[in-house]
């Protein structure tokens, strides 16, 4: 039996012990449907507190309760920080961040490391496989190489796919068995090895010819909503000169039964992916002497949403005969998007900056943060503020970022002096909301 037919009947017969690296966002859930299916899973991550705490059944993240981390240890899901068990493993997937650098230029050291570090313990038998978003050609460039270069070679006895993560937290319509699941193999042969591990735990697998198209598809996908929300953010901006409601508008065209797709504005774009991988294209496409321009321009109109929104608030303060130095601001939702904890490349916490840089006393409030988390590029020492009538009528003004469904907007109508609302949940005029 060859390596790959061995790998294949392991995959089928829920023999194989999968390797997860990166229990995050994308690898906890992950790791959770192939611990439900019957599957030995083993967790690799390089934080210490994160491994313990999975280990001791604590999720350190909202919507993933700790029950359901207590029941996958008690079916033998173990984390670990030790690399060199991933020779135990007959699956390895990688779920590690892929941050861009302060040149707006693809950060892969993430990948790199974790490739670095495995490859000493890697072995015949395996298919790896990387779900990070990145630019085409990744998989051949960076991981084949490292792969090989202990005298494996992939296609014949380890095998390399890449399969972009398609997790939207917060998304009660969507789980990760019922998301399809693009796969691109760097040999026919790693492309089946690649099927076997995936098609146990997903609904549907969409076999693409390579891993260069893999990794075009995800870009596709976040490119396609960040051009479509800068261009809705755009017709915000001259709806709003002109007079007219946008979400309004949006709402009306959104009743066409074709041809159309309703795309909202806010105040910037957040989370891991669509702030972010449109640019990882951009960079690459560089090499081929290509200018990627509806990407940049999208880029430059959702970057610029968080100064539109504190000139909102600017105009509304001043327009009460007050300054916004020495004003007392809150901000409504730090998450990235509604009902999540995720606060990845969050917008919000971008106007929060802008309103700490014009002299105004910043606070916040969010019921899935209750304490501002630690951050690469931001500092603030806040905790968040319970929404009552006095709270609220407290501040000068409050911002409206993120539309929690937690959030009692009543309350918040009938008691804030001023609201900026870059959501559309006021729709009905009244003289102290300001729509952003």
């Amino acid at each position: 039996m060859t390596p790959q037919e061995n790998l294949i009947q392991r995959l089928k017969n829920q023999q194989g012990l999968i390797g997860i690296v990166g229990l995050g966002y994308v690898g906890l859930p992950l790791m959770l449907r192939y611990n439900s299916i019957g599957f030995k899973v083993l967790g690799i991550d390089i934080n210490e507190k994160k491994v313990a705490d999975l280990n001791a059944g604590v999720s350190d993240i909202e919507h993933i309760p700790n029950v359901k981390i207590k029941e996958a240890v008690q079916s033998g899901f173990q984390a670990s920080t030790d690399f060199s068990r991933v020779s135990e493993c007959d699956a390895l997937i990688l779920c590690v961040p892929t941050p861009l650098n302060k040149y707006r230029e693809p950060d892969l050291s993430y990948v790199i490391n974790t490739m670095n570090s495995l490859k000493p313990y890697l072995r015949a038998g395996q298919v790896i496989s990387l779900e990070s978003t990145t630019y085409p050609g990744t998989t051949e460039e960076e991981l084949l190489p490292r792969v090989e270069e202990g005298g494996l070679k992939v296609g014949e006895n380890i095998f390399l796919v890449y399969s972009p993560e398609r997790e939207d937290p917060g998304n009660p319509d969507f789980e990760t068995r019922t998301i399809p699941k693009v796969i691109g193999g760097h040999t026919p042969s790693c492309l089946e090895a690649g099927i076997a591990l995936y098609e146990q735990a997903i609904d549907e697998v969409v076999s693409v010819s390579s891993t260069k198209a893999a990794e075009m598809t995800k870009l596709l996908e976040n490119i396609h909503r960040a051009v479509n929300i800068g261009l809705v953010n755009e017709m915000k901006i001259v709806a709003d000169r002109m007079g007219i409601d946008i979400f309004e508008v949006i709402d009306a065209a959104a009743t066409k039964p074709f041809g159309f797709t309703a795309y909202y504005p806010g105040p910037g774009l957040g989370g891991h992916c669509i702030p972010i991988d449109p640019f990882y294209l951009t960079w690459k496409a560089r090499e081929y002497g290509l200018h990627t321009r509806f990407i940049e321009l999208s880029g430059e109109v959702n970057k610029a949403m968080p100064e539109y929104v504190m000139n909102k608030l600017m105009d509304g303060l001043n327009n009460s005969g007050k300054a916004v130095k020495g004003s007392k601001v809150l901000v409504l939702g730090i998450a990235y998007k509604k009902n999540v904890d995720d606060m990845r490349e969050s917008p919000s916490v971008e106007v929060m900056e802008l309103i700490r840089a014009k002299g105004a006393a910043v606070a916040y409030s969010d019921p899935h943060v209750p304490v501002f988390p630690k951050m690469r590029a931001h500092t603030f020492d806040l905790n968040s503020v319970a929404l009552t009538a006095e709270s609220l009528a407290s501040y000068d003004a409050v911002v409206l970022t993120t539309n929690h469904d937690g959030f009692d907007y009543d309350l918040i109508k009938q008691h804030a002096k001023l609201i900026i609302d870059t959501r559309g949940i006021y729709r009905d005029p009244a003289a102290h909301i300001i729509k952003a």
